[in-house]
């Protein structure tokens, strides 16, 4: 069997999970225009989809460092998309917020191991693991798509529709576990983690407070650039559609660069000069008026989305000893932690204007910058083969007794 079939598999899941973070803030103007949500209402939705997703995440991380739960991967892409579902149905805002807060729950559980299967599939290479991170992006980056389709034909009423990702995904987790422990596959015998490496916590944390800036600015930008562009351009909902799937779509593109990139210079440098970007694009999305602003977009998104799958492959070899954790909170809080400040925004946003409320996400990325400024390029370790004659431990961590 091909060793590049699992990671295909989990990079589709990935795909298939990740529409539901995409989901989300793509739910959100027509929350606004159907139920008539104050801004402050619907940055809510983002805030309860994000905030057990960020608190649970880094758990799952610990648990999955511990312990083999590779059955996670199909329950969680499951719970997750049924969330989402069931976000439409009715109209009382508690259970909304409700059922959103079970998908961010499944989505968190799903990454840190997901992440760490990716490693063992991809034999630690983050070019690899760039194409496991592009999966989870094209499921951003049709989340917009497939929401605008489901509540054109039939309104918020009809999100049950959008549980049928996840059932794919389910499906495509199973096949891929499946492929991993079958007896003579490469990858089934590689081990995801280093026992006997040195974890630096400094530059971990350093990684992670980047990565919660980058996060604040991200999804800040999924859940009002919508609303915002409408503003801007006077182009309608189809113009907010457009600005926040070119948004997405640009990690298609940018995780595969970053890794294509970080084969000619380090991981580190890229990421610098990803965010030192970001500081003038997002400075161009919220300064620059009409249809110029969506070329802001597109640097944004490129920006923000070169050194995803970077974060990644830097926090497990920065924690070789602990990559669940770190895959976890590079992975998983890229996206979630952000919908914590969401709330402030919308609140803002409420007694100024979007244009005002969204200012201050020009600072973050510079903010990035600086905490990544002293960091090193890690040792990446590469994975060591183990007897095929242990299946029972084939896709398991070294670490883990």
């Amino acid at each position: 069997m091909s060793p590049k079939k699992p990671l295909t598999l989990l990079s589709l899941s990935h795909a298939c999970v990740d529409v539901y973070q995409g989901s989300v803030a793509a739910l959100v103007p027509f929350f606004v225009s159907e139920r008539a949500y104050s801004y402050a209402a619907a940055s809510g939705i983002v805030l309860a989809a994000s905030l057990l997703s960020s608190v649970v995440q880094p758990l799952f991380g610990a648990l999955t460092d511990k312990w083999a739960l590779p059955w996670l991967l199909p329950v969680s892409s499951l719970v997750g998309g049924a969330g989402v579902a069931l976000s439409g149905v009715g109209g009382s805002y508690a259970l909304t917020l409700a059922v959103v807060a079970v998908s961010g729950i499944g989505v968190a559980a799903y990454h840190p191991e997901a992440a760490r299967m990716a490693r063992v599939a991809s034999g630690g290479s983050h070019t690899a693991m760039g194409w496991f991170s592009l999966g989870g992006n094209v499921g951003f980056a049709t989340a917009p798509l497939l929401v605008a389709a489901v509540i054109a034909a039939g309104g918020l009423g009809a999100s049950p529709l959008l549980v049928v990702p996840a059932v794919a995904g389910g499906a495509l987790c199973a096949v891929a576990l499946r492929a991993l422990r079958a007896p003579g596959t490469a990858t089934a015998t590689a081990r995801g983690g280093d026992a006997n490496g040195h974890d630096d916590w400094p530059s971990f944390l350093r990684l992670s407070g980047a990565v919660v800036c980058r996060s604040i600015v991200f999804v800040g930008l999924s859940a009002f650039i919508a609303l915002y562009v409408r503003e801007r351009t006077s182009g309608g909902g189809f113009a907010g559609t457009v600005a926040l799937f070119v948004l997405y779509l640009g990690g298609a593109v940018g995780t595969v660069v970053g890794g294509r990139l970080a084969t000619r210079y380090s991981r580190v440098t890229v990421v610098k000069w990803s965010y030192a970007l970001s500081v003038l694009a997002v400075a161009g999305v919220v300064l620059v008026p009409g249809p110029l602003l969506y070329l802001f977009v597109v640097l944004t998104s490129a920006g923000l989305y070169v050194p995803f799958s970077l974060h990644v492959t830097l926090g497990q070899d920065y924690l070789p000893r602990r990559v669940g954790t770190a895959g976890g909170v590079t992975l998983g809080l890229t996206v979630s932690v952000g919908g914590v400040a969401s709330p402030a925004i919308g609140a803002l946003a409420d007694t100024t204007s979007l244009r005002t409320a969204l200012a201050p996400l020009i600072v973050l990325p510079a903010v990035g910058w600086l905490l990544l400024r002293p960091l090193r390029e890690p040792a990446m370790p590469e994975a060591v083969p183990v007897p095929e004659a242990a299946p029972a431990e084939d896709y398991r961590s070294p670490e883990r007794g």
